[in-house]
């Protein structure tokens, strides 16, 4: 058993950095020819940034490759003989926790590397050294604080039900929808200053905006984002009266009133179709099947790993995997969530009333300016990884003349 995972995880890896591999041919042979959307400059630029992050990812998905291989041969067992404690419980969250903080120190160098190495090159990053530390530590104990409550609440469902998989899947479900619920509060109380939006005028058109959709939030915040990143942004979190819209500082001075309206109707209309509800659906049904998996697998494969059939072991063999049934499921979830960015578009367009789909179209172009988002893609690239169509069909959809 322990052979078959690491084959499934083996074949995972080597279609994914063989996808990625197709992406940067195909980059690095449409570059040459006639710029779309951007200036030549540009568009050389923006295909230089794509194939330098998706040779960042091979090399991320190869290392994470080999952590694997070396977490089944000996990590596991390692920290099983070498973390002590008379209590189960805590002893089940010091092992997990200990997995974790591991693989977070692990990752910190090529956290560093994209964001002070390849997004300072391309112009991104506007963080500075202090702020990176201070939100990696904050990340860092909010990680260890939460994690081990969820480590913890896994662990007794584990240790008091026969389908311990089954109330573990409705745990997890119940704490992906509790994230959604909070994360706007948490990012604003770590990280992100939220200030009420100023401009009264554009206040009162986003709120109307709101009410022709029945979209109810607790008020519209500005996130001083352009401190860490020069991307442009915006999002909508929470539910019930918690919800809030949130636009960074940079979406509001790139984009005129209309394109920002058009942008934000488009948001409105995934909110009016439902979507968020159907992305947790969606996220609901990979954790099933995960847990599934995990919950039911032979006695041998603890046998071959030398570990008895404990929680902490399950545990981190879901983490391990989840990567692997993450891009197994991602096609399917890619697909529903193409489709419903296209009947976003629709209604963002048709919400900006006369020429809306003309401002939705110019915010696009904006976008992937502003973001050096090259336009162009590989269709097995895009159907591995992509939730949003690509921008060229996007505007082939609403009508218009690339």
């Amino acid at each position: 058993m322990l052979m078959t995972i690491v084959t499934v995880y083996s074949i995972y890896v080597l279609i994914s950095i063989y996808v990625s591999i197709m992406q940067i041919g195909y980059i690095n042979e449409v570059k040459n020819k006639e710029a779309v959307l951007l200036s030549p400059s540009e568009f050389l630029k923006a295909a230089s940034y794509s194939v330098a992050k998706e040779k960042l990812s091979i090399f991320t998905t190869f290392f994470d490759y080999l952590f694997f291989i070396a977490w089944m041969s000996f990590g596991i067992s390692y920290l099983s003989n070498n973390i002590f404690f008379e209590n189960e419980a805590v002893l089940n969250i010091a092992i997990v926790m200990g997995f974790v903080i591991v693989n977070s120190i692990l990752s910190l160098p090529v956290s560093y590397y994209e964001k002070f190495v390849l997004d300072a090159k391309y112009g991104f990053n506007k963080s500075s050294m202090g702020l990176w530390v201070k939100d990696t530590l904050i990340s860092f104990v909010m990680t260890l604080i939460f994690g081990s409550l969820v480590v913890w609440g896994i662990y007794e469902i584990i240790s008091s039900f026969t389908l311990w998989w089954l109330w573990s899947f409705l745990f997890i479900f119940a704490v992906v929808v509790l994230i959604n619920m909070l994360y706007p509060a948490f990012r604003a109380m770590f990280f992100d200053k939220l200030t009420p939006l100023k401009d009264e005028e554009l206040d009162a058109e986003i709120k109307s905006l709101m009410d022709k959709t029945g979209f109810k939030s607790s008020g519209v915040f500005v996130s001083d984002a352009s401190k860490r990143d020069s991307r442009l942004n915006a999002y909508f979190g929470g539910f019930g009266k918690a919800k809030r819209v949130v636009l960074f500082d940079t979406l509001i001075e790139k984009l005129t009133t209309k394109e920002l309206l058009a942008v934000l109707g488009h948001e409105l209309g995934h909110f009016a179709h439902g979507d968020i509800y159907k992305n947790i659906a969606l996220v609901g049904g990979m954790l099933f099947v995960m847990f599934g998996i995990f919950g039911n697998l032979p006695e041998s494969l603890y046998l071959e790993l030398g570990i008895s059939q404990e929680p902490y072991l399950v545990m981190i063999l879901l983490m391990l995997f989840m990567p692997v049934l993450g891009f197994i499921m991602m096609p399917v979830m890619g697909i529903v969530s193409r489709h419903n960015e296209y009947e976003a578009d629709r209604m963002g367009s048709e919400l900006g009333g006369a020429g809306g789909e003309v401002e939705l179209a110019n915010a696009l172009k904006k976008l992937v300016e502003e973001n050096k988002s090259f336009p162009l893609s590989h269709p097995l690239y895009v159907f591995f990884h992509y939730t949003h169509p690509p921008v060229m069909e996007r505007l082939r959809e609403l009508g218009v003349d690339i």
